[in-house]
């Protein structure tokens, strides 16, 4: 998994890097089909904005942002909304059923 830390209008301290590769890398238990996870710093006027993009296989995106005047906490608030979007997604994925398509169709008439 590649985790990317980038930043708008501010430097990126080294700790701060290594809390978020950390974070972003916590996420593989909930959806083990992360293949890049993308984190932007955006530092405004009154807060600090952190972006959380997780592409997965077959496509599959997730976003999470959050505004706080901490980095650390947007962070935390990021990783906290994509547990719940990559749980739910896995959730969906895993249990979703196929019908057979060789068994015949109940209800139908046949001739």
């Amino acid at each position: 998994m590649l985790v990317t830390v980038t930043s708008r209008h501010m430097d990126v301290t080294p700790p701060l890097k290594t809390y978020a590769e950390q974070k972003a890398t916590k996420l593989n238990k909930y959806y083990d089909r992360i293949q890049e996870v993308e984190v932007i710093f955006d530092n405004g006027k009154d807060s600090t904005r952190v972006e959380m993009i997780v592409n997965a296989e077959h496509k599959n995106t997730f976003v999470a942002h959050h505004d706080n005047g901490d980095a650390y906490a947007c962070i935390d608030g990021c990783v906290h909304k994509l547990e719940r979007q990559l749980s739910e997604h896995k959730k969906k994925y895993r249990n979703r059923k196929h019908p057979d398509e060789l068994t015949p169709r109940r209800g139908g008439s046949e001739a």
